[in-house]
């Protein structure tokens, strides 16, 4: 069940597009961080607040798996004044969220095999694979270089939420 959908994304109407955001993040560690408050903020705004938990914990395994192997040793020395390397996009749709990640790199992500599940690494494409509904990959062309590695989650559809007893 680890392999993601290389194709990109599942067909999804662009019209549709309820809210959109997006942020540039620094080729370093503690753009995790900063990435984690972004989501925070957007999910906030949109009254998704009650998604962070899973959300935040996608988005801070994509952009850790993006610094850690989708950034080169000179890319994460990029001077300042260059578009950060690392890139965080929030989509919602009336019944999806998606979290895509773009980096540099071409290369895909792999997930690794293993059995040792208290490992401190190694975990990250599997727990994306556990919290969200699918994820995937997709090269870029044109004038952006590198890849996405996105994740989507289903949301309700509106009226259709549980009630409070």
């Amino acid at each position: 069940m680890l392999e993601p959908l290389r194709q990109g994304l599942p067909p999804l109407d662009p019209a549709a597009v309820s809210d959109a955001a997006s942020c540039a993040l620094p080729a370093r560690y503690e753009a995790v961080r900063e990435a984690r408050r972004f989501t925070r903020r957007t999910l906030d705004q949109w009254d998704m607040g009650d998604r962070f938990d899973d959300v935040c914990l996608v988005v801070s395994e994509l952009v850790t798996n993006a610094l850690r192997h989708g950034l080169s040793t000179n890319t994460r020395c990029v001077t300042t004044g260059q578009e950060p390397p690392v890139r965080l996009h929030l989509m919602r749709w009336t019944e999806r969220l998606v979290c895509a990640v773009r980096d540099p790199s071409h290369d895909s992500p792999v997930a690794r095999e293993t059995d040792d599940f208290s490992a401190e690494s190694g975990r990250g494409l599997f727990l994306v694979d556990s919290f969200s509904d699918s994820w995937g990959w997709h090269p870029l062309a044109g004038a952006l270089s590198g890849k996405v590695v996105w994740a989507l989650f289903r949301l309700p559809r509106p009226g259709s939420e549980p009630h409070a007893e």
